[in-house]
This record gives structure tokens, sequence and C-alpha cells, in this order.
């Protein structure tokens, strides 16, 4: 039995820095073959995360929305119409001919968005799309195996979401027992991007800007993140009045397998089957904007301390140590200790 690791079980060894300020590194990066963006950050593809105010906010920070599957076609036909080339829209594995309808009217690409992503069906639909649209990007996860990502890319993906389990309002782990922790998931699938240079997605687990640069340095293109955004005020998520939340208000962030949704969406559970999500509200934490900038404040610190003028650099250097409970212990403010 292999060791595997979460963000909180390794720390990054500092390496010399000839970079001459914070301000010096280049944050673009890799989000499929073909598109470069201009920050590493994501927002989920989640009803409570991406609206058009995130979506229009996303742009202006030089991030691609990736919108949701979740609302009827007409609502997505209007997306695309507002945003073209400039974002990206979803399907499951029952809604191709949707898809492409999507495509054709002007999506740069489409996001193939299962909870389970290493299946016959998957490749079939991959192959499917490429077929009829060899032109456009298609994004395909979540997987959190090399092997899965290998096969994702050999029928085609342009980009694969690697992550199952470490979201904040995910239960699959707890649920059904399976799922690889975060940070060794996507060191593993990162050997196999290196080889055949189709960019990872880091899909979930972020929880503090540390995480953000762990996971580019173990190897990530782009990361994605859920409910950090969804808890922003130009998320697409309800609002309520809060009395106690320092904002005033408060969010809720849902799973797509919560029982919430499913009972929304779906009209309930499907027989036989168990929620593998959650639904809860938390404190609105501020704009996007900046969280955006907190996370990229940390990220270009991140680089120097590296020694690395950009995330390619970072990756090459990265050298890494097991830590344990004691680490996190020591690395917190401890101003109340005698």
């Amino acid at each position: 039995m292999k060791k595997a690791y979460t963000f909180d079980d390794v720390a990054l060894v500092p390496q010399f820095n000839n970079v001459p300020s914070r301000t010096a590194p280049v944050l673009e990066s890799w989000l499929t073959k073909s598109r470069k963006i201009a920050i590493p950050l994501l927002a989920s593809n989640m009803d409570t995360v991406m609206g058009e105010e995130l979506a229009d906010l996303l742009i202006q920070q030089g991030s691609v929305p990736i919108f949701h599957r979740f609302t009827d076609l007409s609502k997505q036909e209007a997306w695309v119409r507002k945003y073209g080339a400039s974002s990206f829209i979803s399907c499951g594995l029952h809604q191709i001919d949707q898809a492409r309808a999507l495509l054709d009217l002007g999506a740069a690409g489409v996001c193939i968005d299962v909870a389970h992503g290493h299946s016959d069906r998957m490749l079939a639909a991959i192959r499917e799309l490429k077929r009829t649209h060899p032109e456009k990007e298609l994004i395909a996860g979540n997987v959190c195996t090399a092997m899965a990502y290998h096969d994702l890319v050999n029928a085609g993906a342009d980009a694969v979401k690697v992550g199952i389990g470490p979201g904040a309002a995910c239960i699959t782990r707890v649920v059904t027992g399976f799922g690889v922790p975060q940070f060794s998931a996507i060191q593993e699938c990162a050997v196999v991007a290196a080889r055949l240079r189709v960019p990872l997605i880091a899909d979930g687990g972020i929880r503090e800007p540390r995480d953000l640069v762990l996971a580019l340095a173990a190897g990530a293109s782009t990361v994605m993140m859920g409910k950090l955004f969804a808890l922003t005020k130009e998320s697409a998520a309800p609002k309520r009045a809060s009395a106690v939340a320092p904002s005033g208000y408060e969010a809720k962030y849902r799973g797509q397998a919560s029982e919430d949704f499913q009972n929304e969406f779906y009209g309930g559970l499907k027989e036989k089957t168990s929620a593998e999500g959650i639904d809860f509200w938390a404190p609105v934490s501020g704009s996007a904007v900046d969280l955006i900038n907190k996370f990229l404040g940390s990220l270009r610190s991140g680089l120097t301390y590296g020694g690395a003028r950009d995330i390619k650099e970072l990756q090459r250097k990265a050298e890494f140590v097991e830590v344990n409970s004691s680490y996190s212990t020591e690395s917190f403010p401890r101003s109340s200790e005698k």
C-alpha cells in the first residue's frame, strides 16, 4: 500500500532566489492545449458559483468562465451569445447534442462534467464531440489517477480536471470510500501531463493560498475553486441577511450531488442512490476581486520563495517535504502562548 498526501501533509523547501521582486513573476498558464489565460485561477462550474456577474469579473481579471449545465437551454444559449469565445459551457453524458448546439452558437469549448470521469461512456463522449467539433476545446473530468488522466487525453481531451472527493461540499469519500488525497492525485497525474503536454486542472481542496501554490508546484496548470468563489458577493449563490456575518450576508453553497440540489434539479435522489454532497450557508467573504488578489499575491510570494519567474519554473524546482500536525502548529501565529 503506497502513501498519499493532502495539502496539509506537505510543504515546499525554499530555493535560491534570483527574482528581483514579487512583482516580477509571470502568472499566465495554460488552460487547454491551445489556450493560455493570464491567471491560473478558475471558478467551479457549479450552480451556486457561476453566473454572469462573476463571469464578467473573471474575464476582467484574466480568467475564463466555465458555465454550469444546471439550467434550461435558453439561459445557456443567452450565456453563449453574450460571452462567445470568451467562455466555456458544460455538459453531462446525456447532453452531447445540446453541447453541439451551444458550440455551434459560438462557445469556445465544453467541459464534460462527470463525478467519476474514468469510464467508457466518458471516452466515447470525448471522441464523439471531437469528431464533430475538432476545432473546439474540450475539458474532461473528474479523475484522480494517472491512468485515468492518460485515457482521457488519448480519447481527445484538451485539458483534464483532477479531483475526486476534496471539495468543501463533497462527501464522496465518506459515502463510498473512494478517492485519492488531492496533492498526490495532482502530482501523479502531472507526471503524465508533462509527457503528453495537456494541461491539468486541479479541482477542489483549496482552503488557503498555500494550497494554490502547492497545487501548481505539484504540476497543475490551473486551479479551480468552488466554495471560496461561492462565498463572494458576485457569485450566483443565493444570499440572505445575517446578523452574525461580518459582511451582513450569508451565501448558500452546495454540491451538485447533494440532496438539496438533487431535489431541486431532479425532483429527488435517484432510486437506490445516496447523496454524495451537502449544502450549507456561510458568511459572504467580500468581493471576488479581493479573493483573487489575495491568492495571486500569495502566489507571487510563493514564486520568489521557489526561485521561479513563472509557474513552469516553480514546477521544475519544486522540492517537497512530508510534514505533520506539528508543522501547522508551528506555522500559525501563537500570540496567546505564554
